[in-house]
């Protein structure tokens, strides 16, 4: 097994670490955005948002890529557009340049998880796919907590500009390690025609079960992604008063908690079951945990602090769950596209809250130091929330046809 963590895992790993990196990094950078391309919050929100566009329209075509031609060839062809991506995105000097070269990273990076999934499955023995899948994980965080304060910090020694390009040749390296280091697994490739395997994905999004939990996630996970991301940096700098340096540290906290969340998603579903619940009931209390958050972010019931944002981040990745729920659901043969399913809605949510938040606080007037009022984040962020108590209520609402779905 070690061997296979050296040639397989690592370098999915490292892509891994750069995916989330991307997708978090606009949260620091924003402001020099601003400064440097004139960027106001909607057009911020769609350059950021873009990332999840692309990456939310080929989840259902990367599964059935990956089923056919491997993890190897496919992620490591991506990670080349993603770099392409990065360089674009270096160079870029207008709102439609940074857009493209955004959705162009978040097509690169779009099987960053999915890819390393199936190799982990292929190349590991089937009783420590759990363990590998958590550390894995890990990986992502990492990748938040790297974009948090040491970006800040590299804003002191270059500009967003040059540190993308250092980004694009690092992706291409990491493209390199798939592609060169990673081997083939023979007679992985999936049987049956294309039409068949279509066939599967329509009675995935026809399941009771599916759109009983899914919603669930695809409100919660998509708000971290879309806040964390981007939108949590002006809130801390406009709303709570924060300076750039200690808005990162804030944001550091809150990727530790992602961390820790993510490798503690295994003991609380754990504990849970052991009271009795089922994999439902399991993501039921992880959606309500994470919206506990949201409400006290809005509330101001608790002054926004470490604490909170740290509690933000750890209970949210709680909602990665569902994944587990669906694999005990639908039958191996399916279950990668069923989560390939599950992530359409995510990240297509995410593109909804990104851009939609800055479109939100764009409807307030300006200030004269280019910021906007709390009133308008506030307003932004109660819709957020709002979306994800309305799926809660969805998901406890009893019908037959979940009942049915359900057992």
């Amino acid at each position: 097994m070690a061997h296979a963590m050296l040639i397989v895992f690592m370098p999915f790993a490292c892509g891994y670490f750069f995916s989330y990196f991307y997708r978090s990094v606009n949260a620091i950078v924003a402001p020099y955005l601003r400064q440097d391309v004139g960027l106001g919050p909607a057009d911020l929100g769609l350059m950021s948002a873009a990332y999840f566009l692309t990456f939310a329209a080929f989840q259902i075509p990367l599964g059935l890529l990956l089923d056919r031609y491997g993890p190897r060839r496919v992620q490591g062809t991506l990670y080349c557009v993603a770099a392409l991506g990065a360089l674009m995105f270096a160079k870029g000097e207008s709102v439609a340049t940074l857009i493209l070269a955004r959705a162009m990273i978040g097509f690169g990076v779009s099987g960053g998880l999915m890819a390393a999934l199936k190799a982990i499955v292929m190349w590991f023995p089937l009783n420590r796919v759990a363990f590998i899948n958590g550390w894995y994980m890990a990986f992502g965080g990492l990748g938040v907590l790297a974009a948090t304060g040491p970006v800040e910090f590299a804003m002191q020694i270059m500009d967003w500009r040059q540190m993308f390009m250092l980004l694009a040749a690092i992706t291409l390296v990491v493209a390199a390690l798939i592609l060169l280091v990673v081997p083939e697994q023979p007679d992985s490739a999936a049987t049956g025609s294309l039409v068949s395997q279509m066939k599967e994905i329509g009675q995935i999004y026809r399941d009771p079960y599916f759109w009983r939990i899914v919603p669930l996630m695809f409100t919660c996970s998509a708000s971290y992604l879309a806040i964390q991301g981007l939108w949590a940096g002006p809130w801390l700098l406009e709303v709570d008063g924060l300076s750039q340096a200690d808005t990162a540290i804030h944001l550091t906290v809150m990727a530790g908690g992602m961390i820790v969340g993510v490798m503690g998603t295994g003991l609380f579903a754990a504990v849970l079951q052991r009271m009795g619940f089922d994999m439902v009931g399991v993501c039921g209390f992880a959606a309500a945990f994470s919206i506990l958050g949201m409400l006290l972010l809005v509330s101001d019931i608790v002054p926004s602090s470490y604490l909170l944002w740290g509690y933000i981040g750890l209970v949210v990745a709680l909602t990665i769950l569902v994944f587990a729920a669906l694999s005990h659901h639908f039958p191996i043969s399916q279950a990668a596209r069923a989560n390939t399913a599950a992530n359409v809605l995510v990240f297509g949510m995410a593109f909804a809250y990104q851009w939609g938040v800055g479109w939100v606080v764009e409807q307030w007037p300006v200030a004269a130091d280019g910021s906007y009022p709390k009133i308008a984040y506030l307003w932004a962020f109660l819709a957020v929330t709002a979306t994800q108590v309305i799926a809660f209520i969805w998901f406890i609402w009893p019908t037959e046809a979940r009942r049915k779905g359900q057992s």
